[in-house]
């Protein structure tokens, strides 16, 4: 019996992500999935986040098993082997015998066929103890003791990060942040016009209102992705959180974008100020070329620079400074991203955000406005930096994005009928599982 599609193309991307620092989210996008059906799609999607996600814990079940230390395990071995456990313990309608003997037949098309006798083994007595002590992930979410260290285990999250939230955000709110991180996220839109939402619909995709976002969209039913509108450039995949930075950072008649890239903001900030003259800055060439194309507005200038080094010497009335970030409050998109992320890492990205929140404020002009963004849970990252710029130049005074979210309710743009909610210390904060987005943070500065 040949492998099927979806398991093949997911071992693949397991394995890329495992050797090099790619993200699943583009794999599941790139050629190693272009040619599967949907539903092989579908289900590639759900295997390679369902490992990523619970990659301990599969690891764990495994090591019970297991002659040989995880540790020791070639990668292509362990890489199948998660395959397996996660679909015996998670996906009921998928028969263990299935399961195990595509894994085998991974290993031996990955030429590790000496391995295969071992791989099918441990399996097998894998997927008898699982059927004996059937354990779903809805039951696990519920059995939550208190404490990180349990959070941490129970949701198969690294316990320093748990122990980070637990202690800012409270324990009942931690629990929300790791079970959110643990599921499938809605898939969440920005049509350009209503025509294009018309055009999703022709196309099989239904769509219903946002929860935060007037002129947000989320899928209910079909493949956006396959739709014309999609690939014409007139509907874009977005989260909420990140189309309500861009809705913060409002208007202005010359904007500057400063870490453009891949330019889901910048396209609604072309949308929102289609007179004005926009300049996305992004560092790397190969995103730059690919902002050009995803960005195709006729008042947007991409430009390929170091927003340090920036050669224009003219101010603008808006900047947006998106910076990259640690990612923590996209886990739920991006679960590869917790076990990549050490401590450490914190103070080298707040060392980077500081130069170019610092660059940025070079180029505001007098009353012009800037916000600060990131897709951050940590403060180091988030309230850290903005207090040290301001307490290193009193010309920037931080207003109060209470004030913002209150205006853009009034006009008719913010539906959340909670926004102090999503307001902490003046700052805009969306918390993943709180509110029903990605977990951003951003902060409203005035020059004078």
């Amino acid at each position: 019996m040949p492998i099927s599609p979806a398991r093949a193309a997911a071992f693949d991307i397991l394995l890329r992500v495992e050797q090099t620092d790619a993200y699943a989210s583009e794999l599941l996008h790139s050629a190693l999935a272009a040619k599967l059906s949907p539903q092989d799609h579908r289900f590639a999607t759900e295997l390679v986040m369902g490992v990523l996600r619970w990659k301990p814990a599969l690891d764990a079940e495994i090591a019970r098993f297991s002659s040989q230390q995880i540790k020791n395990l070639d990668v292509e071995v362990l890489v199948a082997m998660r395959l397996a456990a996660y679909q015996f313990s998670h996906l009921e309608r998928i028969p263990a015998w299935a399961a195990v003997h595509e894994s085998v037949e991974l290993v031996r098309r990955a030429r590790k066929r000496s391995a295969a006798p071992f791989v099918n083994a441990v399996l097998r007595k894998l997927a008898e103890t699982t059927a004996e002590n059937t354990v779903r992930s809805g039951e696990r979410l519920d059995r939550i003791e208190e404490g990180h260290e349990s959070l941490a285990g129970e949701f198969a999250h690294p316990a320093w990060l748990v122990e980070r939230w637990v202690e800012k955000f409270g324990l009942e709110t931690a629990r929300q942040i790791c079970q959110f991180n643990q599921t499938t996220p809605e898939t969440t839109i920005h049509c350009a016009s209503s025509e294009a939402e018309r055009e999703l619909r022709e196309d099989g995709v239904e769509v219903v209102a946002g929860k935060l976002l007037a002129s947000a969209r989320r899928v209910e039913s079909g493949d956006v992705t396959k739709s014309r509108a999609f690939r014409e450039g007139r509907v874009f995949i977005q989260d909420e959180g990140s189309q309500l930075v861009a809705l913060l950072a409002g208007k202005g008649a010359r904007i500057l974008d400063c870490c453009a890239a891949p330019g889901g903001k910048t396209r609604l900030l072309a949308s929102r100020n289609p007179d004005s003259e926009i300049v996305a800055v992004e560092l790397h060439p190969h995103r730059a070329r690919l902002l050009q194309k995803l960005v195709p507005a006729r008042n947007v200038r991409v430009v390929t620079a170091d927003i340090h080094n920036f050669p224009l010497v003219q101010k603008f009335d808006l900047v947006l400074a998106d910076v990259p970030c640690s990612g923590t409050g996209t886990l739920a998109r991006n679960p590869e991203i917790k076990w990549r992320l050490k401590p450490e890492d914190l103070a080298d990205l707040q060392a980077r955000q500081l130069a170019i929140l610092g660059a940025a404020m070079r180029h505001v002009t007098l009353g012009g406005r800037l916000v600060y963004s990131t897709c951050s849970l940590e403060h180091e990252e988030n309230s850290e930096v903005v207090n040290k710029v301001l307490a290193g130049d009193s010309s920037f005074q931080l207003r109060d994005c209470g004030v913002e979210l209150q205006q853009l309710r009034l006009d008719g743009e913010l539906c959340w009928n909670n926004p102090g909610s999503l307001v902490s210390s003046n700052y805009l904060r969306t918390v993943p599982g709180v509110h029903p987005c990605d977990g951003f943070f951003a902060a409203v500065l005035r020059k004078s």
